[in-house]
């Protein structure tokens, strides 16, 4: 099928035949993005269109689950309010969310080290609850770092290393003889990188993207302790989350590696023009991984 162009004259049209009370709104496009397309509505909303995504689960799972999470959750996140249905205009979904302002982080940057720990930790430490039995689950994402050894390899091989592969094999390694997450499965993100968080004021202020959420080990999440948060506070942000064993820790820091190489891929795809390429996200990805080998 040959992929729909999404101009604003699209989604105005979309909006003007499933929701025209708010067809009225300005309507202008959001840089970024790849599975869905973004466009901002007005001053407090904005219009997720399923894009590359194959299928409409992340965004289906997003109206489902984030109206239920949102409201204990201390930091902004985007929250559905309308859902647009698949059309002969555009036979793919979208829905209508609040939006969460602030910088994306990959466009941004945090000084209050200290504030952003507590601030993420608390985001956290709420999140972080027992899931209930009808929560998505997967087999990757949000399980053992064990089961994820293919794709890590795919990433470590992908990218230059210049002398540090045996130091980040080691952290991975360490990871995955780490003791499995023995608690009941609680919500996870599963996706917190820094285009899926928001900033202002040199801190953390929002998080959004949540088509990855799911029920697991909340080592997915504490990885960002190194992914997210800058040099010298990822100790801070551990004892304010408060929730972590040693074993937990290693687990997280094999997955931050993990990660971290995934940026550092996306930003060389970027380099070499590849599609869904991000040439800015390199060299924060191996900015992140230094602050992985440099340990808690």
């Amino acid at each position: 099928m040959t992929e729909i162009e999404i101009t604003a004259d699209l989604v105005r049209d979309l909006l003007g035949e499933q929701h025209p009370d708010l067809a009225g709104l300005a309507i202008r496009e959001v840089a970024g993005g790849w599975g869905n397309q973004m466009w901002r509505l007005g001053d407090e909303l904005a219009v997720r269109m399923q894009r590359m995504d194959p299928t409409p689960e992340l965004q289906l799972k997003e109206r489902r689950w984030l109206p239920v999470l949102a409201p204990r959750l201390p930091l902004p996140v985007p929250t559905p309010v309308r859902f647009g249905e698949p059309s002969e205009r555009f036979p793919k979904h979208w829905t209508v969310m609040t939006w969460v302002p602030g910088e994306p982080l990959d466009h941004g940057s945090i000084s209050r080290g200290f504030h952003a720990a507590d601030t993420l930790a608390g985001f956290l430490r709420a999140l972080h609850v027992e899931a209930p039995p009808e929560a998505p689950v997967s087999t990757g994402r949000g399980g053992h770092p064990g089961n994820c050894t293919d794709d890590f390899e795919v990433f470590f091989r992908g990218v230059a290393l210049d002398g540090i592969a045996a130091d980040v094999r080691a952290v991975w390694d360490d990871a995955v003889a780490a003791p499995a997450w023995e608690g009941p499965p609680v919500w996870v993100h599963g996706d917190l990188h820094p285009a899926n968080v928001v900033v202002s004021d040199g801190t953390l202020s929002g998080i959004v993207d949540f088509g990855d959420m799911l029920a697991g080990d909340p080592a997915w999440d504490l990885a960002a302790a190194w992914v997210l948060l800058p040099a010298g506070t990822a100790s801070r942000f551990f004892d304010t989350y408060a929730r972590a064993d040693e074993a937990a820790i290693r687990r997280a820091r094999g997955l931050a590696a993990m990660k971290s190489l995934f940026l550092m891929l996306m930003g060389q795809n970027g380099d070499q023009g590849l599609p869904g390429g991000k040439p800015h996200w390199g060299p924060a990805g191996r900015a992140a991984l230094d602050r992985v080998l440099k340990g808690v």
